[in-house]
């Protein structure tokens, strides 16, 4: 059988000849394939000597060698074309990732913190869900109070309610903390305000208490005054004028002049020239009863400020509502 030597070297020269994936395997077909010579020359191996149907299968075993080295060079052979092609400059600067950040009312909340516990207070986190007990009872809240009805406060029961301020933290607070005190809370209020500029009906407070020996309304003005400086600077105006809240006798509300206006007036003001940052004033004998305290051994100062207000006064913002909004053309300038 002399055509096996003509054979292997046609099929030889056509597998390494080819240059695609494809092209190799139709020689592969072509001479190894079930209805090639080769294979019909085995199926009829039953007619030839024993030396012919030896070489035969040599030839076959040569082959498929041959097919095997080509597809392997042709694989290589893309590798190396596609690291000429794709080649990559290490050196280039990569595509830069958008990462995200805190909050503005994070950022402020935390920065309140670092203030307070800087001069020595203690931060306390109270519960959302609070008993009537603790947001108005214990707070010296009477009955008749309006604070107290279901159009100003959200019910979750008839004795639970989403807290209305951070205050029912004080009470918890001194439940457990033997004087001297000084602690502050913060977190998430809930009151059924309408929204506008100023308002909305869930806003961030901070509370703080401090009770000691001798603590009177000027060290809670000087304190007032301390945070407002941290905050805006030494240049915003500030003014403290009387007010009436059930837990703190006397009680005091702390303005701070409007940023946008000049104190000439306009909406986000309401045209007073004053936006009111919360409410203060010397702890009421009456709240350290539901505690323990002895009021003739201790008095002390309360006060309670929006954390979107002093973000508004911050940085200018003319509606607080735009913080909830999630905006990222505003939320990315912070």
């Amino acid at each position: 059988m002399g055509w096996e030597t003509d054979y292997l070297s046609e099929a030889r020269e056509a597998i390494v000849g080819a240059r695609s994936e494809t092209a190799l395997e139709q020689a592969r077909v072509k001479y190894l394939g079930r209805r090639s010579r080769l294979n019909e020359a085995l199926r009829g191996a039953k007619d030839i000597s024993v030396e012919e149907r030896a070489e035969l299968n040599r030839t076959k075993t040569q082959l498929e060698g041959v097919v095997a080295t080509a597809r392997e060079e042709l694989r290589r052979a893309t590798i190396e074309q596609a690291l000429t092609k794709e080649q990559v400059d290490v050196t280039l600067p990569g595509l830069a990732l958008e990462r995200g950040h805190l909050h503005l009312i994070t950022q402020i909340r935390r920065e309140v913190e670092d203030v307070f516990v800087g001069l020595g207070y203690e931060i306390f986190d109270g519960p959302e869900v609070e008993t009537t007990y603790y947001n108005f009872t214990a707070l010296n809240t009477p009955e008749w109070h309006p604070s107290r009805s279901h159009g100003d406060t959200f019910y979750v029961a008839d004795d639970l309610v989403l807290r209305t301020h951070t205050s029912p933290g004080q009470v918890r607070y001194m439940e457990s903390h033997e004087p001297p005190v000084y602690m502050i809370s913060l977190g998430r209020v809930y009151r059924r305000d309408t929204p506008d500029p100023t308002r909305y009906p869930i806003f961030h407070q901070v509370e703080g208490l401090a009770v000691d020996k001798g603590i009177t309304l000027a060290d809670l003005k000087g304190t007032l005054m301390y945070l407002s400086r941290a905050l805006f600077g030494p240049d915003r105006k500030v003014r403290i004028r009387t007010s009436y809240f059930p837990f703190t006798e006397p009680s005091i509300e702390f303005d701070v002049s409007c940023f946008r206006c000049g104190q000439e007036g306009c909406p986000s003001c309401r045209y007073s020239g004053w936006l009111e940052m919360g409410g203060a004033g010397v702890v009421d004998p009456n709240v350290f009863g539901y505690v323990g305290y002895d009021p003739e051994e201790v008095s002390g100062f309360a006060f309670g400020l929006g954390l979107e207000r002093i973000a508004m006064l911050r940085h200018g913002l003319p509606d607080l509502r735009e913080l909830w909004e999630n905006d990222l053309r505003l939320l990315r300038q912070f």
